[in-house]
């Protein structure tokens, strides 16, 4: 995965050395591009972090942008940049599952709070969905008997109840169970519901 940073779009040459200065100055990693078109050329679907993006650029506006990247699966939050006439359109942005948009002129503080904001969102939601990848390559390795084991375990069944509904022995289900746990490195079956609450 890419370092997570954020990763500015806008035309003005200007307000993107602005911002730049700005955001090291609070030790936030920066990276920029002059156009939507430039940041599409570049884009890596590894790539973390957070997007701030002009909602009105020459060529594909911010907002385009955004439409394109929601199609190609990007799950980096964005922010919009936008003049007062553009409220409106940032409005709808939101309803389309932007993060946040910023009026210009806009206060420096402000801004930079609502990107580390965004930034610590991002790198909580990476890591929520490697957690997910982790448990589901768990439950992967197990075999279908574990798996009907683990079900009623998680159900609270007890061994003696598991046994007579798989028709097995109570010391195979405690072998089984012992596996399940082992597998999805639990110690106890209220760990082992927690932790396949996260994957549903």
């Amino acid at each position: 995965m890419c370092e997570p940073k954020l990763h500015i779009v806008d035309d003005d040459e200007a307000i993107r050395d602005a911002m730049g200065w700005l955001f090291q100055s609070r030790n936030v990693p920066v990276a920029s591009w002059p156009s939507a078109e430039a940041f599409l050329a570049d884009y890596d679907p590894a790539m973390a972090g957070c997007l701030l993006l002009d909602i009105r650029m020459e060529g594909m506006s911010g907002l385009e942008l955004f439409d394109r990247l929601s199609a190609m699966g990007c799950r980096m939050p964005v922010l919009f940049l936008t003049g007062h006439g553009d409220v409106p359109i940032a409005v709808s942005a939101l309803k389309k599952g932007a993060r946040d948009f910023v009026e210009k002129p806009f206060n420096d503080n402000d801004l930079v709070d609502r990107v580390i904001e965004a930034l610590a969102f991002d790198a909580g939601e990476r890591a929520r969905q490697a957690g997910q990848a982790g448990v589901a390559a768990r439950l992967a390795t197990l075999t279908q008997r574990e798996r009907q084991v683990m079900g009623l375990v998680v159900a609270g069944k007890l061994n003696k109840v598991i046994a007579d509904e798989l028709g097995i022995s109570m010391r195979t289900v405690e072998v089984h169970r012992a596996h399940v746990f082992e597998k999805m490195g639990v110690k106890t079956a209220v760990e082992l519901a927690r932790i396949l609450a996260t994957v549903g």
